[in-house]
């Protein structure tokens, strides 16, 4: 595989325990920028220039340059100087016209961008004669294209039986070499599954799925990696907890609300998802207005997360639930258009706020990875980070490719 290039799309191991400090000293010079909650500003906390920039956008304009980081950086690089000479992975480290396409029929029942995905991520598999294990498989579609690609011996462990089971079928009826085997990976029986004669891939396994991937892999020595991590918050602690020595030693503290905003990226929302989202921010805001006026607590307290007939019906019925759920004792309901003006004008702050924050998902992100790819170059594995795809066909396109120093073709 290349080295490192220019534009960050490959990164070799040389460069990863560097790039990793770096990454942890820009998050921590401008933690100002992104380590808070928005939902408790009244107004912007920045340099007038910066605030002035942001006031001259419109909510639309606000919108079109938080799906693409170009915009972001184009408009408040300037700002920000240091993050425009981080590698942040937008495009992919091989062309798409080289990528193999897979018959109709293999991948019937695989929806368009999940396809290219795949796709994508197999195009980087290196061959090899050793066993393949696919982590949280769901119905195997990467073990099932793998095996047929490449002729491999699949084993895909997944835990929904019903997944399991219709993934076996579909095995079954290609005639490929793919079994599955049910299992919870966060149990003790996933112990079992990591052998050291193994190649291991995990397209977008979620927060602990993947960390007890790398748990278990290193404690076995698995010879090779193939990792696509995602849904980082997803953990058990409140607090972040560094994998790699190095991580350990830059003294970045991230909470899990932190790690949330990582993700939050999105380039799939159509227009009326993001017009629920909208409503169900202004309306959260606006009964925090009215909850601040019944109680005078001022602190913002969080509502649990809500079903979204919840914001498709009548303010005023999503504010008695609001109510209830936090104990609160309503008087008759007061006139709730001056609350849903000030929600929809704390949106707007909002949006602006995070038009500055979103600016540090990426690196946010690829800290996060590169902790990763430390702790595996620790544990004596030769590590690679690319981009397996373009942002623009997922934002969690980050992978690791790891293998045993003993096997450095692999």
């Amino acid at each position: 595989m290349p080295a490192a290039t220019e534009n960050g799309q490959y990164l070799s191991a040389a460069a990863i325990p560097a790039l990793l400090k770096q990454v942890a000293d820009v998050l921590k010079r401008y933690r100002h920028y992104w380590q808070f909650s928005p939902m408790e500003c009244r107004a912007l906390p920045w340099q007038a220039e910066l605030n002035a920039q942001l006031h001259g956008l419109s909510l639309d304009e606000l919108a079109t340059i938080d799906q693409s980081p170009a915009l972001q950086l184009a408009h408040f690089g300037d700002f920000f100087p240091e993050l425009t000479r981080l590698p942040l992975f937008w495009q992919a480290a091989s062309q798409a016209a080289s990528v193999a396409k897979t018959p109709f029929w293999l991948s019937n029942g695989i929806n368009g961008r999940k396809l290219e995905q795949i796709q994508q991520f197999c195009h980087f598999i290196p061959q090899s004669n050793l066993p393949v294990l696919e982590w949280c498989a769901g119905k195997g579609h990467l073990g099932r294209l793998h095996a047929a690609a490449a002729k491999a011996q699949v084993t895909s462990v997944e835990w929904q039986a019903v997944l399991c089971a219709e993934g076996q079928q579909l095995a079954r009826q290609f005639q490929l070499p793919q079994r599955f085997v049910q299992a919870d990976v966060l149990s003790a029986e996933a112990e079992t599954l990591l052998q050291a004669k193994q190649q291991v891939l995990a397209l977008h396994a979620c927060g602990q799925l993947h960390l007890r991937l790398l748990e278990l892999a290193t404690q076995v020595g698995t010879a090779a990696l193939q990792l696509v991590p995602c849904c980082y918050h997803l953990i058990p602690h409140e607090q972040y907890q560094p994998l790699s020595s190095l991580a350990q030693r830059t003294g970045l503290i991230l909470s899990r609300q932190d790690l949330k905003m990582a993700v939050q990226g999105q380039v799939t929302a159509g227009e009326r998802i993001a017009r629920l989202r909208q409503t169900e921010v202004t309306w959260r805001l606006a009964y925090d207005m009215l909850r601040h006026n019944l109680t005078g607590i001022s602190q913002y307290q969080p509502l649990p997360s809500l079903a979204k007939h919840w914001f498709s019906g009548h303010f005023a019925d999503f504010v008695a639930h609001a109510a209830a759920l936090q104990q609160l004792e309503l008087p008759e309901l007061p006139d709730l258009t001056p609350y849903l003006t000030e929600g929809a004008e704390r949106y707007m702050l909002q949006q602006r706020l995070d038009a500055v924050r979103h600016l540090f998902r990426r690196p946010l992100e690829l800290y996060l990875v590169l902790d990763r790819a430390v702790f595996l170059q620790e544990q004596g594995y030769q590590v690679q980070l690319f981009a397996f795809c373009d942002y623009q066909l997922t934002p969690r396109n980050f992978c690791l490719h790891a293998t045993r120093a003993e096997n450095p073709s692999i």
